[in-house]
């Protein structure tokens, strides 16, 4: 039996073009290469969209991207998983000496 592991990944500024400018109404193209990393991903775990937005506009723009055979779900609630992908976050290593530094200079990949 082929046990597949959860992975949570966000999708402003993972799996689409955003930079910020978020439009409740509007869910940006999706990012070159998302579609081939969500298919190949797909092949070995379960993947879930993390997301506060509007889940009937994100399940449009999943079927429009053509994804809809790759996503298993869509949540805004970080569920128990194996793994969490996000552009807003740090990892912490389990030292907590230069975490509050890490935090004070935090900026999105769109803003480096």
């Amino acid at each position: 039996m082929n046990f597949k592991k959860t992975i949570l990944i966000d999708l402003d500024g993972v799996l689409n073009i955003y930079e910020g400018n978020f439009d409740k109404d509007f869910i940006p193209p999706i990012k070159e290469g998302a579609y081939e990393f969500i298919k190949e991903l797909s092949k070995d775990y379960i993947i879930k969209i993390f997301t506060t937005r509007n889940r009937i506009l994100v399940s449009e723009w999943i079927i429009k991207n053509n994804l809809k055979g790759y996503i298993d779900d869509i949540t805004n609630v970080k569920e128990l998983s194996y793994l969490i992908v996000d552009d807003r976050c740090i990892n912490f290593d389990g030292n907590y000496n230069n975490l509050k530094q890490q935090i004070d200079n935090f900026k999105t990949w769109y803003k480096k």
